[in-house]
């Protein structure tokens, strides 16, 4: 199973908005702001400048908690499931890890980290280390992650919110040359994320509020949380069916949504179970 635990970060870039009104999310060309009207040609050439590890980014005064350090740690509330605890290996630090994401084979986990959840946004973007990661299971245990590098280099970005479907990787950005938060799709290529581009229009953001999102195995619905009118109240989750190779118009899934927050949802990947988050538990 695929499996989005959506937790609601503090200052980090998940906290996707998607109560922007219509005057505020303008077209795809008008959002673009040209940074440079060139390409450098001579960026290729220029050495890079190794980044820096996560840990070497937290604060000292930062300290990892454990479930008996918890004040209020996570239980389960069904039988069919006990009480979470930390994965084993190298993926938890005292910084902020968020947005996991288990490929179906349960061998491949791609979260969302920033060293410290105090920092407002705008400063995440320059600390080098916010962004997605990825890490591959080892017998039991959880290697060291590395970072998905999903920006040219030298340039600024802070991707979150991921979804990866076999090869393809829709993501949501807040990026040079853009103004405010936008939503990307990505290829695997040759054991890299490549080609990256503008996923505005394929998800008709401006349209439907799209915000974190889940694609079926088949490619033939798209689950995602929105604050947009016609829902309950707060976050609902909708669902698009594809016609004609494009997303058509929402329809607000009742049976699950409430007048709280329902969002980040996630279909297993047999299609028989929708996860998500409510208020602050997983569903």
């Amino acid at each position: 199973m695929a499996l989005i635990i959506g937790v609601l970060a503090i200052g980090s870039l998940v906290q996707w908005n998607t109560g922007r009104h219509e005057s505020e999310l303008d077209s795809q060309e008008e959002n673009q702001l040209p940074i440079n009207q060139a390409p450098d040609e001579t960026a290729d050439e220029q050495p890079q400048t190794p980044l820096p590890s996560r840990g070497s980014t937290i604060p000292d005064d930062l300290v990892k908690i454990t479930p008996e350090m918890d004040l209020n740690p996570p239980r389960s509330y069904s039988h069919e499931y006990s009480d979470p605890v930390p994965i084993p290996g190298l993926v938890n630090t005292a910084g902020g890890e968020d947005s996991a994401f288990i490929m179906p084979d349960g061998e491949t986990l791609y979260f969302f980290f920033t060293p410290d959840v105090r920092v407002p946004v705008e400063k995440q973007l320059l600390d080098q280390v916010t962004g997605i990661y990825l890490s591959e299971k080892d017998g039991e245990l959880w290697e060291e992650p590395e970072r998905v590098l999903l920006q040219d280099p030298g340039k600024l970005a802070i991707d979150g919110c991921q979804f990866v479907s076999n090869d393809i990787m829709y993501f949501c950005s807040a990026r040079e040359g853009y103004a405010g938060v936008h939503w990307f799709k990505a290829e695997y290529l040759g054991g890299e994320w490549r080609n990256w581009v503008n996923a505005d229009l394929e998800l008709k953001t401006q349209d439907y509020s799209t915000g974190e999102l889940h694609i079926t195995t088949d490619g033939q619905e798209l689950y995602f949380h929105s604050n947009r009118s016609g829902g309950k109240g707060n976050y609902d989750i909708w669902v698009s069916q594809k016609v004609d190779e494009e997303w058509g118009e929402p329809l607000n899934v009742e049976v699950v949504n409430t007048e709280g927050s329902d969002g980040w949802p996630c279909i297993s990947h047999d299609g028989s179970e929708l996860w998500f988050s409510r208020d602050y538990g997983i569903w």
